[in-house]
């Protein structure tokens, strides 16, 4: 796509502000737009133009098709498509749309995660039209974004929360801007830049990896001889191959609205990333699942597989997806823009302080908020940020709170200009601080960078909890300064308070470093080690309180979602170890059984020509017999745990389960089949190993 076509097709599949704008009466466009940024109920009479006028668009752009897009709890995307056409009482064909099919949806929920929100007898759910996100045309039909709840209203997806914190953060950070007098601004909002990190392999290869059809990683594999050693990869050359699906993913992308800006190689072979624009959050989240999806597809078409799984390959570095977080006011000010002179900012204090104290009381909520099964192989493992949570702010924004906290009067350092030592290079202004890649939260200028979320994850979790713990820590201090008879004074007391209670979250060092972890439990800080630790504390009074009290979640939404996540853990670990024991058995064990006859014949063929030196050939059976033996009791000890899996238990003792036994059995038996597969011939290996799969996109 030429720049002059991507100008005139950007946004070309979207029932954008433009296209209502040209197609609605100012009547109907203004209240369309109340709806999006005040959250004003479209009456019926404006849903039925609206509906009327996206009828007409989307037939024109060859849609034949309808449907609501939603976010149920299984962590990808739905939807159920409706044809246009309907039949008139004479038999002819008409186009119809209207607008009850546009703002509710009745969807059969009996098949949707819901922990136990809803019996088993009750079908019924109901999507409802999202009015704050565009609706676009994707493979002939008409996508509508909406929630998705129960017959009672109970959110039985990932929005509904989404939107309640977003309202929930504005509320109270409206207060707070009020009582700084910024009485015109109105609503603030949370926006997202997303950045993906993914794994593209040959179609061929991966359709000979059972485990990687089955569980999106791979259960065996030994290291191969060159993995990311010589970090060449990163920022590399991107091969033709890799640039041709690229830019379609961009095309494919841009024709829906979505604002793909970075593409490059990440350190790992065969792992890219693709990073967008900053939109409001729920718009992110709608689009950071658009861009898996289209990923997926382009590849495919390209054939490739794009692989979102955290760890797909465990010697070379996981995927994860950055999520840079701040909040916007309706005037258009960035609340975390420290200006010309933060130590003088109260706004930028406050705000700022609001996140430090959110995240070291709720550790273990923004834990939770990125925990998963293919998260847990990630997190910690010198590529990714810890299971500890802390908070980078770089030496400028520590020596300003630390002056803060000892009443002294803070003084910024000058403005430095980068010394490189070649004088037909320009000038460049040395940044404020630098950045800390390991830190799972990090300040990198006018923004915080949550590190931890998993490549595959929708952001909509980690963002409704990072939205609602902040809202918290904004009311308490909106209460104090609100009843203050002296402002200046409870905003210093806030601060001190602040920072004497809180002070512990904040580390700029090497996270990875053992120290730390050593350091940080002497701080007292949490350290959930996996999904199975953390997740029973979803549901910890206090937790349960912060999310009722800002109307985000009832208990029993947050019960129900405790234990899909914890029964999500169960079957992916169950399934794994399953596909194990079955590439064990069928796969691994008849490889090793023919590579041992093959020696074998070889070395009785030897010694019926005479031949009196064979030590190679008697070596390397018993190495390869010695490691049979051992295989063949990791085999039966994985099947038989397998038999004895808890499958009527409650998920928490499932999960457990997994966690304690299952996930030991799957490294125990790794273990020996990488060491088989370094001795095998080529031509007995029972699948692609890892060399041939990392390089399998050789141009």
């Amino acid at each position: 796509m030429k720049s002059n076509e991507l100008s005139e097709n950007f946004g070309c599949m979207l029932f954008n502000d433009k296209v209502m704008k040209e197609r609605l009466d100012e009547e109907t466009y203004a209240a369309v737009r109340r709806a999006m940024t005040d959250g004003q109920h479209l009456s019926n009479e404006a849903a039925k133009k609206v509906a009327d006028a996206m009828k007409k668009w989307a037939i024109e752009k060859g849609a034949t098709h309808f449907t609501h897009w939603f976010q149920p709890m299984t962590g990808i995307t739905a939807e159920k498509h409706d044809c246009f056409a309907e039949t008139d009482k004479n038999g002819n064909v008409i186009m119809k749309f209207s607008e009850k099919s546009l703002v509710k949806g009745e969807s059969d929920a009996s098949s949707f995660p819901s922990g136990g929100l809803r019996a088993t007898f009750e079908a019924r759910g109901y999507t409802a039209w999202d009015p704050t996100s565009y609706a676009f045309i994707k493979d002939g039909s008409l996508h509508i974004p909406t929630a998705f709840c129960s017959y009672d209203g109970s959110a039985l997806d990932k929005k509904t929360p989404l939107l309640r914190s977003m309202d929930a953060i504005s509320k109270q950070a409206v207060r707070v801007l009020k009582l700084l007098g910024k009485t015109k601004v109105k609503k603030v909002v949370p926006n997202v830049g997303a950045e993906q990190e993914y794994f593209l392999i040959d179609k061929s290869v991966y359709e000979k990896r059972r485990d990687l059809i089955h569980c999106g990683r791979t259960l065996f594999g030994a290291r191969p001889a060159k993995g990311q050693e010589l970090e060449d990869h990163y920022y590399g050359a991107i091969k033709s191959r890799v640039s041709d699906f690229m830019k379609d993913v961009d095309e494919e992308l841009w024709k829906l609205g979505v604002c793909a800006k970075t593409k490059h190689n990440e350190v790992a072979p065969s792992q890219h990333e693709l990073a967008c624009f900053y939109s409001q959050v729920n718009l992110a989240t709608d689009q950071n699942q658009l861009t898996m999806e289209i990923l997926k597809s382009v590849a495919n078409r390209h054939e490739m597989v794009c692989l979102l799984h955290e760890k797909p390959f465990a010697t070379v570095n996981g995927s994860g997806k950055h999520n840079n977080w701040s909040l916007s006011t309706d005037t258009g000010e960035n609340l975390f823009d420290p200006g010309d002179a933060p130590g003088e900012n109260k706004q930028f204090i406050l705000f700022l302080l609001a996140v430090i104290k959110a995240v070291d009381e709720y550790q273990d909520l923004l834990r939770i908020s990125v925990a998963s099964a293919a998260n847990d192989h990630r997190l910690g493992g010198n590529e990714a940020p810890p299971a500890i949570i802390s908070v980078y702010l770089g030496e400028d924004l520590e020596a300003l709170l630390n002056a803060l906290a000892n009443g002294n009067v803070y003084v910024a350092g000058e403005k430095k200009q980068l010394e490189i030592g070649v004088s037909a290079l320009p000038c460049i202004q040395k940044d404020s601080t630098d950045r800390n890649r390991t830190s799972p939260f990090a300040f990198t200028g006018n923004k915080f960078e949550f590190r931890m979320v998993g490549s595959s994850e929708n952001i909509a979790c980690p963002n409704f909890i990072l939205n609602t713990v902040v809202a918290e820590e904004l009311k308490q201090f909106a209460d104090e300064l609100e009843n203050a008879s002296d402002f200046n004074a409870a905003f210093s007391d806030i601060v001190k308070k602040t920072l004497k209670d809180h002070g512990r979250i904040i580390f700029s060092g090497n996270n990875y470093s053992e120290e730390w972890e050593k350091e940080a439990e002497r701080r007292g800080l949490s350290n959930f080690r996996t999904t199975v630790d953390a997740l029973p504390h979803y549901v910890d009074e206090k937790n349960i309180k912060l999310f009722e009290s800002h109307g985000v979640l009832t208990e029993s939404e947050m019960r129900s979602r405790m234990d899909i996540l914890l029964d999500n853990y169960a079957n992916i670990v169950h399934i794994e170890s399953l596909t194990a024991l079955d590439m064990a058995r069928q796969e691994i064990v008849p490889a090793i059984i023919g590579y041992e006859g093959f020696l074998l014949n070889t070395l009785n063929s030897k010694k019926r020509c005479g031949v009196k030196k064979f030590g190679l050939e008697k070596k390397t059976l018993d190495r390869i017999s010695e490691l049979a033996e051992d295989f063949s009791e990791k085999v039966d000890a994985i099947a038989t745990h397998l038999d004895e899996f808890p499958k009527s238990a409650e998920s928490k003792v499932r999960a457990e389960y997994c966690k304690s036994v299952l996930l030991k059995d799957m490294e125990e038996i790794r273990a020996c089949a990488d060491g088989a597969e370094l001795i095998l011939g080529k031509n007995f290996s029972p699948f692609p190993t890892y060399a041939d799969i990392l390089y399998s996109v050789k141009y």
